[in-house]
């Protein structure tokens, strides 16, 4: 299989290829902390080798769970916030899976897919209960802590609709957690509760999880070939265990990264132009952004889809603050081949593209974006994907995960914390009266 590479040559305008041969000693100190687990955030780094020491028993539960649902459901509702949903929404929405179960089950063999507990929005979950309105619905509530309170206050409620609609003993057959092995109010709840149970290791952190039960139960209802998944982020635990940067593009992205972070480049937009990879950006902005955000420190993640945001950053991109950056997102071989025809009258003059795909056309306003970008003094690197399916997904999401450890660690701060988070949680909690936080 073609490997996931990175092709930083329109960055070297700005850093110079001995910059980077210089950090290789740094790198290697950083690797064998990683991989010694002698780092800050040592305890959390169970996503490490996970792809090659996955619980195979659990593997089964989850793909014989997945047919259960996909039989009794005709829509599937995913629980959670942060790492708890957007890996599996990033897999569903990059495979176009979403659309899919979006039609009749009886045409696709898998339920529509919802998202929810990722707000607290009247209006969205209103309109949740008129979309499933007379459908059988399951659901996976997917907390490592059971307390979130996006999460728990949205699953209360459809514990609750749940339970009207079906009665306790069948609402229990049809809801699924995903939470902590061992402890917490989630795993206490599905005890006394009998819901089937999913394991989330106390050494892996939600932003890491997707390749665990987290992800891997909402992709396989949806039809994903999990296997596959679990198969690219195999490869790519073995690709990327070198701490050599010539080797490892990884370790590549993530000092380019932090040199570009010295030279004042304090912003990295992730560009895109295949839609379907909205919410893989999401995903990687949660990543980096609660992994490097701290100590004052930190490079600020953005995503954009172009062509479609180049008509509404592309001005800021082009001739704005040089603080920015671009990793653009290259898939480089698509299976849809739509080809312009040619037109008697020519009135819109296109048909100079006679001939063309629209992946070609798309391909060469990348190339032309990228130029003008790094002409105008933005540097780009561009990551090539050989192709979206299951296997890849698996890839980029364990690259990314290595990539983003190794820049923290680079960067000066333990890329598995979040401490800050907490702040915004007790303001709320006190505001809201929840006992003990009456005094802040």
């Amino acid at each position: 299989m073609k490997k996931i590479t990175l092709d930083y040559s329109q960055s070297l305008h700005l850093i110079d290829q001995k910059e980077l041969d210089f950090l290789q000693e740094k790198v290697s100190q950083c690797h064998e902390l990683l991989h010694s687990k002698t780092g800050e955030g040592h305890q959390c780094l169970g996503w490490l080798d996970w792809p090659e020491q996955y619980d195979q028993e659990e593997f089964l539960k989850i793909q014989e769970a997945a047919e259960k649902i996909r039989k009794q459901s005709e829509v599937f509702i995913v629980v959670g916030i942060g790492g708890s949903y957007l890996g599996a929404r990033a897999a569903i929405e990059m495979l176009n899976m979403l659309a899919c179960t979006c039609k009749h089950e009886e045409q696709t063999g898998a339920p529509a897919i919802y998202f929810a507990g990722h707000n607290m929005s009247s209006i969205y979950l209103k309109n949740l209960y008129n979309n499933i309105e007379g459908k059988d619905v399951s659901i996976n509530v997917i907390s490592k802590s059971g307390t979130t309170t996006e999460t728990a206050i949205v699953f209360r409620l459809l514990k609750e609709y749940m339970e009207k609609r079906y009665g306790r003993k069948e609402a229990g057959k049809r809801i699924f957690v995903t939470t902590n092995k061992c402890k917490g109010a989630l795993k206490t709840l599905a005890g006394r509760q009998g819901y089937e149970t999913f394991g989330i290791p106390e050494n892996i952190g939600g932003r890491y999880s997707a390749l665990t039960a987290v992800g891997l139960l909402p992709m396989a209802v949806a039809g994903i070939d999990i296997e596959q998944v679990m198969a690219g982020g195999q490869a790519a635990c073995r690709d990327l265990s070198d701490d050599s940067l010539e080797r490892n593009p990884a370790y590549q992205y993530a000092t380019i990264r932090n040199l570009l972070y010295v030279k004042g480049k304090t912003i990295e937009v992730l560009a895109y132009y295949e839609p379907n990879l909205f919410y893989f950006g999401e995903w990687y902005k949660q990543l980096f952004g609660e992994s490097e955000g701290k100590d004052g420190k930190g490079i600020f993640p953005a995503s954009l889809n172009f062509t479609t945001d180049l008509h509404a950053m592309g001005q800021y991109i082009q001739e704005g603050r040089k603080d920015i950056f671009e990793t653009t997102l290259n898939i480089e071989e698509s299976e849809d081949k739509i080809i312009i025809k040619r037109a008697e009258d020519d009135s819109d003059g296109l048909n100079y593209l006679q001939g063309k795909t629209l992946d070609y056309i798309n391909k060469k306003a990348m190339e032309g974006v990228m130029r003008a970008h790094c002409d105008g003094g933005v540097p780009n690197l561009m990551l090539c994907i050989p192709r979206i399916s299951p296997y890849y997904v698996g890839s980029l999401i364990y690259f990314f995960e290595k990539a983003c450890a190794m820049s923290g660690y680079l960067l000066g701060v333990n890329p598995f914390n979040q401490p800050g988070v907490e702040a915004y949680k007790r303001n709320m909690f006190h505001i809201l009266g929840k006992p003990g936080y009456e005094s802040l």
